[in-house]
């Protein structure tokens, strides 16, 4: 009898071991099958997110999968925005131990240093070391470290994770919204011939720089046009460094006859009065509180000059360099691209009413006299003349205008008509390609809708009008030193802005709707190319001041 009260003690002290270890097992069966997946908000949706340096609130936040793999070998992944830790779990008293191993993490951060000779990340190492958590099996759920998993298959896993990739699930109204204007520009362009070989590039690299996909910290896909490596990047570097303005300024001086400045110099003075719209602009954007090398950027949309518009922005609001105060720059590259190229097609539309404001009927219909025939010696010597007089007065400006230059040279020459052949058609096509499409692209839309960006805007559609309405009345006030057969028609200094030849083109329609046997186009092209010249000069005056 005592020895059965000794079995029956001893079986009621080894029970609760009995019944913990089958719950254990069960545990242990069920985190094993399939795997654990949360989905919450709050992840920061950038890869160069450096929580020491930067403030959370300032980054877009999404919603990312969490994921964890428990096999019967003791061990278990986490993949977390696309990092994958290790380690080992065990399970006791109804709780899931884990114990991580710890792992190297590389953090990419953004690179701020405008010397630098490479536009890849600044990566740095850092051994993590996530210690222990503990979980708890709960209705079917794992919780304990701030979140909650439910179980799934690996397939369904895995359609997370196609899904989590796809466009779809990292979609926002911003991007649905800068797709939207790329439509707008892809069917002015098309439907309405609004400058289409700006805006069918520019629309539709609006498009590509707007679908929507994965971005987590230190995670670099190599997709999006600022993540180094990708091609989209590769070829923005174009625009960044500022080689592609000087290549555009190339062809432009081999296509540019400049035959009627040459012959009516003083038609200059309109071309130089228009560019007042840079420096009002510069001053309307330090008054509303841009930086001043950011403000600088900025002005130059008053000249109407889409290729000098990102050539300065590209040396004084890049997002690299840092001001006297510490601060560094804003990257503005893209909405201020994208303000002066917008604005350079609607020239037909912004200068009309402006013209006809400040123009009465009578001055509209002045008949200038024909221009002269300019010789082959003065054609080859402008160039060469012009050159030496603007890069003197504005040396920061000699990439654009030592190309402009250059390339009229070929033209004018003859004897390099294959070179200027090339320039003319060949090169500036291509580049027009790659500098519309990557500028388009830029306007991501968590970098372009920005609260700057609708400033910007804001100040490119004043700075068209002052600049055209300063043309015209530079050249009312030069009328009233000249006799009646001398006189200037005012349209032709709305042309003093660097569109060309649009603006030409737009006094050339207005004069023929005021009188059809008035050409105004030959003398309109006069202030338009020296239009060119001095948003050049504008942009090196500026560098000068500001670099």
């Amino acid at each position: 009898m005592k020895k059965i009260f000794y079995i029956i003690a001893a079986l009621l002290l080894t029970l609760p071991s009995i019944i913990r270890a089958d719950e254990n097992s069960d545990l242990a069966k069920t985190i094993t099958d399939g795997k654990w997946i949360n989905r919450s908000d709050g992840y920061v949706a950038s890869p160069t997110f450096n929580p020491s340096v930067d403030n959370k609130e300032d980054f877009e936040s999404a919603k990312r999968y969490k994921t964890f793999s428990f096999s019967e070998s003791y061990t278990f992944t986490m993949d977390s925005l696309k990092q994958r830790y290790s380690g080992k779990w065990s399970a006791e008293n109804g709780k899931v131990t884990l114990t991580f191993n710890p792992k190297t993490v590389t953090h990419l951060y953004k690179n701020t240093d405008p010397n630098a000779q490479s536009n890849g990340y600044v990566s740095e190492n850092e051994v993590l070391d996530l210690g222990t958590r503990e979980l708890v099996l709960k209705d079917g759920k794992l919780s304990g470290d701030g979140y909650e998993y439910k179980n799934y298959s690996g397939a369904v896993s895995g359609l997370f994770n196609f899904y989590e990739f796809s466009g779809f699930a990292n979609a926002t109204w911003k991007h649905m919204l800068m797709m939207m204007i790329g439509f707008i520009f892809i069917f002015l362009a098309i439907k309405y011939d609004f400058e289409p070989l700006l805006l069918v590039p520019i629309g539709f690299g609006i498009l590509i720089g707007n679908i929507p996909m994965f971005q987590a910290v230190d995670f670099n896909l190599q997709l999006g046009i600022y993540e180094p490596g990708s091609v989209m990047n590769i070829l923005y570097q174009g625009v960044v460094q500022g080689w592609y303005p000087p290549l555009i300024f190339l062809g432009i001086g081999a296509m540019t006859d400049f035959s009627s400045l040459i012959s009516n110099p003083k038609l200059m003075l309109l071309g130089a009065a228009a560019q007042i719209g840079i420096f009002l602009t510069f001053l309307g954007a330090l008054w509303m509180g841009f930086a001043p090398p950011e403000a600088g950027a900025i002005g130059i949309i008053g000249g109407a000059d889409g290729p000098t518009a990102i050539f300065i922005s590209s040396k004084l609001a890049n997002g690299l360099n840092v001001m006297a105060n510490g601060e560094t720059v804003k990257n503005l590259i893209g909405p201020i691209a994208i303000a002066a190229y917008s604005y350079m097609a609607l020239v037909p539309v912004i200068q009309p009413p402006v013209i006809k404001l400040l123009t009465s009927k009578r001055e509209r219909l002045i008949r200038m006299k024909p221009p002269r025939a300019v010789s082959k010696l003065e054609k080859i010597l402008f160039p060469i003349v012009g050159l030496i007089l603007t890069a003197y007065i504005a040396p920061s400006a000699l990439p654009l205008l030592g190309m402009l230059f250059f390339g009229n040279l070929l033209k004018e020459s003859t004897v390099t008509k294959r070179l200027a052949d090339t320039a003319n058609f060949a090169l500036i096509n291509t580049i027009t390609i790659l500098l519309g499409i990557t500028v388009g692209a830029s306007t991501q839309a968590d970098v372009f809708l920005t609260p700057s960006s609708i400033k910007i805007f804001m100040l490119g559609a004043v700075s068209f009008v002052i600049a055209t309405a300063g043309g015209v009345i530079s050249a009312k006030i030069m009328n009233l030193f000249y006799k009646k057969e001398n006189k200037i028609n005012p349209m032709i200094g709305a042309a003093g802005v660097s569109a060309v030849p649009d603006s030409a083109r737009v006094v050339q329609t207005m004069g023929l709707k005021e009188d059809p046997t008035n050409h105004l186009l030959m003398h309109a092209m006069a202030p338009n190319v020296s239009g060119v010249i001095g948003s050049a000069i504008g942009a090196g005056i500026l560098l000068s001041f500001l670099m």
